[in-house]
This record gives structure tokens, C-alpha cells and sequence, in this order.
């Protein structure tokens, strides 16, 4: 999306704001801040200048407020521009609905800061943001690479090039783990440079997707000059026509060129990989749903065997003893298939425990009659 000097809001995770409402907000925010009594001297506004910056916050937020802009003046340089020299004001917000009242009623919800390079102005979530606002030393280096890039080239760079830049600038490598994660990848392949453009308006994650691939964009813009990285394509930019005039100067290529390079490289890239991720954790959601049932069905097999093992016994027993009888020509048992495999048919015991010995006078009735 193309926008005017004064319409230049582009901040990190934020969607561009309306000229009149963007500088109402701001406007409204600052004099709120500055001039808003106070319940107690303790709970008044407070001021902090920082060599070009200057910091308007309230008490809770002073240790946060001198954190960053000691380490803003202290790492004031961008890859590639001249050191800048604008002053900067940065408006620190107390509190999520503070914050909401100074970025206007346009901002996105899940927009934790702003800059306006046309008034030098960025907008902070203070000590009460929550985690989603991220490292805010990250994030106010992320606005003051806005600033930086449009006191350099002023309105000309697209919005990709602008939050691609912006991200570099801020050393913002995690971006690339979006992409490892987006099967719409590999699904409907890499956006074309002007997609980009429009993605950031679409919704959360549309533009968290736009924000890695404008991050990548720009770092291979960069690597097409290994030594000189972008100063050329900003030197050239100053003066050429449009982008693609500085990109022919500076890289002897075309846009259109270098846009089909980038979305093939990525695709390579993280396609495959998003796939990959996304296969892993549907195996993993998969599995989580059928070990209960793999767990039953090898306990149901198992008592199965239990079982078949059993009845080979009780069956190899009977037809041994079956043998056993038809040679004594006596009748052959009748196993219980309850009965204990292995165990030969006993006689019953007597009470002490021991078989029962036959009677004195039949073994002698039985000796009267083998003599007779």
C-alpha cells in the first residue's frame, strides 16, 4: 500500500492508519500526556531526554523508559543509512487502553506500537503489556528503523520494503520461524512483492506471514551485494524513478527479476519445511488418538494366546493320556478344562494327606483266590 509523507505510520504489527485519525490520535495522546493533572505530583507525566530522544511516560514506567533510550542512543545507527539525525519523541503508554487512545480507533488489536516518521513520533506499550508486545528494546529499534529509513528516502518505499527493513534493522530472526510453520507455503506458493503489500490489512495472520516474508525479501535484496549490502540501492533510490530503476542500478538486475528469485528460494526453502512440521504434528495429534486403542488391542491379543496356550495343553494332556489308557486298556480320563495342564490325574487324598492304602483283608481275599 502506497501512503503519503504525513500517512507514514507503518509500525511493528500494525496496519497503516488514516492521515486525519493517525494525527488526531497522536495529537490528542501527546496533550493528554503532557498536560493531564494530576491526583499527586508522584502520578504526574514525566519527561526524559536522551541525546536526539526524548521520552514522555508516566512513573511506573521511568526504569523502563531510561532502559530504552540509553540503549537506543547507545546503538543509534542503522545498516546501511547515515547515522540519523531527527529528534524522536517517544510516547510511552501506561496501559492497554492509554495505548488504544493514542493509536486511534484504526489500529489493530494486536498492534503493540507505532511510529509516524512524518512528526517523528512512536508509540509504546509501557510495563503493563503483556508477552505478545514482545522485547521492547526489539520493538522501539523495529519503529526507530521506520523513522531512519524515511528521514533517508521519505515516502518512496513500499510497505514491505519498509517492515522488511524495519525487521533487519531490529534483528528480528525469529521471523523466519513463521515461515517454517506456514504450510500455505507450500500449499499456494510464495506472494508476489505487491501480495505483500495487501497481506498486512488481512487479518492477524495474514500480516504475521507478511512480516516474515518482507523480512526475508529484504534480506535477499541485501545478499545480492555481499559486500555492500543495500547502501547502493540507497544511493541510487534517491534519485531513480521508482524501486526498480534503483534495483537495475544498484544490482544489474530487474525487480520483476529478483521477486521470482525470492519466491522460489523461499519456496525451496520453508515449503518443503512447513510441510514437514505440519505432517509431524498431525502424526503426533494421531497418535496421541489411537494409542488407547493399539494399548487394548495388544492386551486383548495377549490374553488371547493366554488362552490358546492353555487349551494346547489341556488338548496334548488328553490325547497322551489317551494313549496311556488304551495300553492299560483301562478308560482314558476326562480332563476339566478348568484342570491344571501338565498334572497327571491323581487318586484322591486321604485325611493325614496320603494316598489311601488298600484294606489288609482284601489283599488277602485276593491271594485265596489266585491260589484256588
Amino acid at each position: 500500500m502506497r501512503r503519503g509523507a504525513a500517512d507514514r505510520g507503518a509500525g511493528r504489527r500494525a496496519v497503516a492508519i488514516g492521515r486525519g485519525l493517525r494525527r488526531a490520535g497522536a495529537s490528542l495522546a501527546l496533550a493528554v500526556c503532557l498536560v493531564r493533572p494530576a491526583r499527586a505530583q508522584d502520578d504526574a507525566p514525566r519527561r526524559l531526554d536522551v541525546g536526539r530522544f526524548t521520552a514522555v511516560y508516566f512513573p511506573d514506567d521511568d526504569r523502563l523508559a531510561r532502559t530504552l533510550l540509553e540503549g537506543a542512543a547507545r546503538n543509534d545507527s542503522f545498516p546501511w543509512l547515515p547515522r540519523p539525525q531527527q529528534r524522536v519523541l517517544i510516547a510511552i503508554a501506561p496501559d492497554a487502553r492509554r495505548f488504544r487512545q493514542w493509536a486511534g480507533p484504526e489500529a489493530p488489536e494486536w498492534g503493540v506500537a507505532l511510529a509516524f516518521p512524518a512528526s517523528r513520533r512512536v508509540i509504546l506499550q509501557g510495563h503493563a503489556a503483556g508477552s505478545e508486545a514482545g522485547d521492547p528494546q526489539e520493538t522501539l529499534r523495529h519503529e526507530l528503523a521506520h523513522l531512519a529509513l524515511h528521514e533517508r528516502l521519505g515516502d518512496r518505499p513500499p510497505r514491505w520494503f519498509d517492515e522488511g527493513y524495519a525487521s533487519v534493522a531490529a534483528h528480528e530472526w525469529r521471523r523466519d520461524d513463521v515461515l517454517a510453520a506456514n504450510v500455505a507455503l507450500a500449499l499456494r506458493g510464495v506472494p508476489s512483492l505487491d501480495q505483500l503489500d495487501q497481506s498486512f490489512e488481512q487479518g492477524t495472520t495474514a500480516a504475521q506471514s507478511a512480516y516474515a516474508l518482507s523480512y526475508r525479501a529484504v534480506t535477499e535484496l541485501a545478499s545480492l551485494d555481499p559486500e555492500r549490502g543495500l547502501t547502493l540501492l540507497f544511493r541510487y533510490w534517491e534519485n531513480a524513478r521508482n524501486l526498480d530503476a534503483a534495483v537495475r542500478q544498484a544490482f544489474g538486475t530487474t525487480l520483476s527479476g529478483f521477486e521470482k528469485e525470492f519466491q522460489n528460494r523461499t519456496q525451496r526453502r520453508y515449503g518443503a519445511l512447513a510441510v514437514f512440521a505440519d505432517l509431524s504434528l498431525m502424526f503426533l495429534v494421531t497418535s496421541v488418538f489411537i494409542l488407547p486403542f493399539i494399548v487394548s488391542r495388544r492386551a486383548r491379543d495377549r490374553r488371547r494366546l493366554r488362552e490358546m496356550l492353555e487349551a494346547d495343553a489341556i488338548a496334548e494332556r488328553a490325547e497322551r493320556d489317551a494313549i496311556l489308557a488304551a495300553l492299560l486298556g483301562i478308560p482314558a480320563p476326562v480332563h476339566d478344562a478348568g484342570e491344571a495342564p501338565g498334572l497327571p490325574p491323581s487318586a484322591p487324598l486321604s485325611g493325614d494327606g496320603h494316598e489311601p492304602r488298600p484294606d489288609a483283608s482284601t489283599d488277602r481275599s485276593a491271594r485265596r483266590d489266585d491260589e484256588s
